[in-house]
């Protein structure tokens, strides 16, 4: 569905390159609001710049974070202090699944690079009794009800990138430099998956090309 013209898009990606912003990071604080406030040990799939996993570490024992990019993996580990309890490692999320429960798992715009159904049967195994499963993930549009909100995310996207740069033209964030793939799974493909692996997930479609699922194990 095209709702912009090819020349308003092409000067939108030039202004939005000039005022890069991490719609990722625009989550976290959300993400860190479904958890509870003291965790043992969590887990972060598709760590990247390590920005969620450093955050985890201030409320918990042990943060394992897990990434398939090896040099994006490397500057998380630089920019980690070692005092911060956090374990970066490089593998695939699904074939080399760390082992052990975790009291907390998080995804970020990473469960659309794995076999979904195959990830959220790892993500289930591996949460422990009483246990958080928290995605952010990117879906592809096809209802009118996800249309109009990627429409409406296009000037709110402009405005936000303008903000958070304080109108000063700024390079991408290390955040922003880890490979990216399209979604192939609309949410409705999402909820019809989810629903026989978590029963009871609760899904939202949300605003800058997103939607969360937040998930208890019993």
């Amino acid at each position: 569905m095209k709702i912009l013209s090819p020349r308003i898009l092409r000067a939108l990606e030039r202004f939005n390159a000039a005022y890069p912003w991490d719609h990722n990071a625009h989550y976290h604080r959300w993400i860190l609001r479904q958890l509870p406030k003291r965790i043992d040990r969590a887990l972060d799939i598709g760590s990247g710049s390590g920005d969620l996993a450093r955050l985890l570490a201030r409320r918990a024992v042990a943060v394992t974070a897990v990434d398939a990019d090896p040099v994006i993996t490397v500057q998380a580990q630089k920019l980690t202090p070692a005092s911060l309890p956090v374990t970066f490692t490089v593998a695939d999320a699904v074939a080399e699944f760390p082992a052990g429960s975790y009291d907390v798992i998080t995804c970020v715009a990473t469960v659309h690079h794995l076999p979904f159904a195959q990830a959220l049967a790892c993500f289930r195994s591996h949460l422990a009794p009483g246990g958080t499963l928290v995605i952010v993930g990117l879906s592809r549009a096809q209802t009118p009800a996800d249309h109009l909100l990627g429409a409406l995310a296009i000037p709110a996207n402009a405005a936000m990138g303008w903000l958070k740069n304080k109108g000063r033209s700024s390079p991408r964030p290390a955040s922003m430099t880890a490979p990216t793939r399209a979604a192939d799974m609309t949410f409705d493909d999402i909820v019809r998956e989810t629903g026989p692996l978590l029963p009871g997930a609760r899904l939202r479609r949300r605003l800058f090309w997103r939607y969360t699922l937040v998930w208890h194990q019993v």
